[in-house]
């Protein structure tokens, strides 16, 4: 049984050497991958440490939380000198190309045509990592992994399809648990994630088909329903990324990366003796030229098409003559229903708005007078406050009790803030103020085109067959049954029907109903 995927079945609480995200704020999130040790060698005193404008988080405070707690940051010496090993050199960066001491490099097992290097530091000696020690400010709040989360947090290597698009996509490429999809062009793995939280349906069987029939045998089971993604990338180095991260995040038994051109050398799997090897019955092309690819996705023999269904595919493209290009090849290669569509999506902040001189100092509100009667009593605050002053300055000659007397009538605004904070924890706040809602300033504008377009399942000459037997019912048969005789008043009506106004056709046609 693999260990289950933390973007498909997180567990209750955080666990080592599983992914998790840190949200700093609403735009600023940080994945990690959760170490009980230093796996990097990084020499923190305490063990592995995520480092961010918001403070130093060890993951021995990360590590057995449950989702969504708040942590708060700890005091890390984050300087070289209280590191260990980085004064033998052991912790020097290396340079892109180059070598360094206490480096190697060696290679991991391929898999589907990708050889993954993995690097390798000799680590320091090893010493027991300290407790951590929380810090005076600063906290993130930990969450686990979705492909919403992942998106917004995932290191760009391409430009990416966010989640109003691929929500959609998945939408029109009826994408349900069970469905195997070949995407092309993964780039950053944005779309990939969504879809195998689409497609997943529990994890495939250990055992492998020996043969053709024996896969078909299957694919009519269960075997059907653990839902597949067949991922390509063109470029070697993303191809790699991909899929360390695939396997990081445990979905490698859902998701298969192949470095390949799909321009050239079509789609097929790892195992071409099972042919069709793929079966897919959606398509997804995020490709610079989609139609340079629609030629591998035909009804032929060596098709990775599922010839049982209807197949759905959609390409995602930034340019208006990428789209025509494709559409034209889209209907010359038999593909129906085309159609593109264009996203446009902006976000609606929804808050409560508090004004008033009683919000004064409070984070996001705004501390202006509400009513005419609170600005008039602030203006009379003020101007009692300077004739305080004032006359404090004059009476220190005269008599210097009448000074203190009328600075005492006013309050200082260090102590009418502290005030303010103090009845702030008597209320509730998420029942005051107006309920309003805001869009964002700058409206985004699409991020591509989106083409759709359906291939009908392959026909063949027994299936023309079936359909005329299943169609020849005879004139007294009904698909929903046996069918009720005519009545000879009903026949002539029908015969005057057909004869179109022609009298001598209309007597001709009764002549032959009065015969019969």
């Amino acid at each position: 049984m693999p260990k289950p995927s933390p973007f498909l079945q997180p567990p209750a609480v955080t666990s080592p050497d599983s992914l998790a995200i840190l949200h700093l704020k609403r735009d600023l999130l940080t994945p990690t991958i959760l170490r009980t040790h230093d796996d990097e060698y990084l020499g923190y005193a305490e063990g592995k440490v995520t480092t961010t404008r918001y403070g130093n988080y060890p993951h021995s405070t990360l590590i057995g939380q449950p989702w969504g707690s708040q942590i708060k940051a700890s005091l890390v010496d984050t300087g070289t000198r209280g590191r260990v090993g980085l004064h033998v050199g052991k912790g020097k960066k290396r340079k892109r190309g180059g070598s360094s001491t206490g480096h190697r490099d060696g290679p991991t097992a391929s898999e589907d045509g990708i050889e993954l290097k993995e690097e390798h530091r000799d680590p320091p000696e090893v010493k027991e990592a300290k407790p951590a020690v929380p810090a005076p400010t600063g906290f993130c709040h930990i969450l686990p992994p979705t492909p919403e989360i992942w998106t917004a947090s995932l290191p760009h290597r391409t430009q990416v399809v966010y989640t109003p698009d691929y929500s959609y996509v998945l939408q029109r490429l009826r994408v349900t648990p069970g469905t195997i999809l070949i995407e092309a062009g993964a780039g950053s793995g944005s779309f990939t994630h969504a879809a195998a939280r689409a497609v997943f349906n529990g994890y495939p069987k250990d055992e492998t088909p020996a043969s053709h029939d024996q896969y078909m045998q299957d694919y009519e089971g269960p075997r059907a329903r653990t839902g597949k993604i067949w991922s390509f990338e063109f470029h070697e180095q993303r191809a790699h990324k991909l899929a360390s991260e695939i396997r990081e995040h445990g979905l490698e038994d859902i998701v298969t990366v192949t470095h390949r051109d799909v321009y050239q050398d079509g789609f097929s799997s790892s195992r071409p003796d099972l042919k069709p090897s793929i079966d897919a019955s959606a398509v997804f092309l995020d490709l610079p030229a989609p139609w340079m690819a629609l030629r591998h996705l035909t009804r032929d023999s060596s098709s990775p098409l599922n010839p049982l269904l209807s197949v759905h595919l959609c390409t995602f493209s930034p340019c208006i003559e990428q789209v025509q290009r494709t559409v034209s090849a889209l209907r010359s290669l038999g593909w129906l229903d085309i159609e593109m569509v264009e996203l446009s999506a902006h976000r609606i902040e929804v808050r409560r708005e508090r004004i008033g001189l009683q919000e004064e100092g409070l984070r996001g509100v705004n501390a202006t007078p509400a009513t005419v009667e609170e600005a008039i009593g602030r203006l009379r605050e003020v101007e009692g406050r300077d004739r305080s002053y004032h006359h404090g300055m004059t009476a220190q000659a005269r008599d210097e009790d009448l000074a203190d007397e009328a600075a005492d009538e006013y309050v200082s605004k260090q102590q009418r803030l502290q005030n303010i904070r103090d009845a702030q924890t008597d209320r509730k706040l998420y029942k005051e103020g107006r309920l309003t809602h805001r869009s964002e300033p700058e409206l985004k504008t699409h991020t591509s085109y989106l083409v759709f377009a359906i291939l009908p399942r392959a026909w063949t000459d027994d299936d023309e067959r079936k359909a005329h037997e299943q169609l020849e019912t005879g004139p007294m048969k009904s698909v929903n049954g046996p069918s009720k005789p005519t009545s000879k008043r009903q026949m002539k009506r029908d015969a005057k029907e057909r004869a179109g106004g022609n009298k001598d056709v209309e007597l001709e046609m009764k002549w032959q109903l009065d015969e019969t």
